[in-house]
Protein backbone atom coordinates (compact mmCIF):
# COMPACT_ATOMS: atom_id res chain seq x y z
CA UNK A 1 0.00 0.00 0.00
CA UNK A 2 2.74 2.47 -0.46
CA UNK A 3 0.96 4.67 -3.36
CA UNK A 4 -2.50 4.37 -1.60
CA UNK A 5 -1.25 8.24 -0.30
CA UNK A 6 -0.88 9.24 -4.03
CA UNK A 7 -3.94 7.47 -4.78
CA UNK A 8 -5.74 9.19 -2.24
CA UNK A 9 -4.93 12.84 -3.40
CA UNK A 10 -6.06 12.28 -6.74
CA UNK A 11 -9.16 10.74 -5.82
CA UNK A 12 -9.42 13.59 -3.74
CA UNK A 13 -8.52 16.52 -6.13
CA UNK A 14 -10.99 14.72 -8.80
CA UNK A 15 -14.01 15.34 -6.37
CA UNK A 16 -12.83 19.04 -5.37
CA UNK A 17 -12.60 17.73 -1.99
CA UNK A 18 -10.32 19.28 0.64
CA UNK A 19 -8.42 17.27 3.61
CA UNK A 20 -10.82 19.14 6.09
CA UNK A 21 -14.00 18.03 4.11
CA UNK A 22 -12.86 14.52 3.61
CA UNK A 23 -11.50 14.15 7.67
CA UNK A 24 -15.76 14.85 8.38
CA UNK A 25 -17.27 13.18 5.88
CA UNK A 26 -15.18 9.89 7.34
CA UNK A 27 -16.10 11.01 11.34
CA UNK A 28 -13.36 11.32 14.28
CA UNK A 29 -10.88 12.18 11.67
CA UNK A 30 -8.25 15.29 11.41
CA UNK A 31 -7.29 17.03 8.60
CA UNK A 32 -3.77 16.11 9.76
CA UNK A 33 -4.17 12.65 10.06
CA UNK A 34 -5.76 12.77 6.36
CA UNK A 35 -2.36 14.49 5.54
CA UNK A 36 -0.49 11.83 7.51
CA UNK A 37 -2.19 8.96 5.16
CA UNK A 38 -1.63 11.08 2.08
CA UNK A 39 1.84 11.47 2.52
CA UNK A 40 2.32 7.78 3.75
CA UNK A 41 3.00 8.68 6.85
CA UNK A 42 0.22 6.52 8.49
CA UNK A 43 -1.76 3.48 7.07
CA UNK A 44 -5.40 3.31 7.60
CA UNK A 45 -7.18 0.56 9.30
CA UNK A 46 -9.38 -1.60 7.03
CA UNK A 47 -12.49 0.23 8.15
CA UNK A 48 -11.19 3.22 7.10
CA UNK A 49 -10.10 1.83 3.85
CA UNK A 50 -13.56 0.97 3.12
CA UNK A 51 -15.19 3.69 3.65
CA UNK A 52 -12.85 5.51 1.61
CA UNK A 53 -13.29 3.33 -0.84
CA UNK A 54 -16.75 3.65 -0.78
CA UNK A 55 -16.90 7.63 -0.82
CA UNK A 56 -14.47 7.73 -3.42
CA UNK A 57 -16.62 4.22 -5.32
CA UNK A 58 -13.48 2.79 -6.52
CA UNK A 59 -12.47 -0.72 -5.32
CA UNK A 60 -10.89 -1.65 -2.07
CA UNK A 61 -8.10 -3.44 -4.41
CA UNK A 62 -7.71 -0.40 -6.76
CA UNK A 63 -6.62 2.04 -3.38
CA UNK A 64 -4.84 -1.57 -1.52
CA UNK A 65 -2.75 -2.90 -4.09
CA UNK A 66 -0.16 -0.47 -5.86
CA UNK A 67 0.20 -2.52 -9.14
CA UNK A 68 -2.80 -1.39 -9.90
CA UNK A 69 -4.18 1.84 -10.93
CA UNK A 70 -7.31 4.24 -10.94
CA UNK A 71 -9.49 4.57 -13.85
Amino acid sequence: MERFGEKLITLRARQGMTQRQLASILGHTSCTYVSDLERGKRQPGIDLAVKISEIFNVSLDKLAKDYLELD
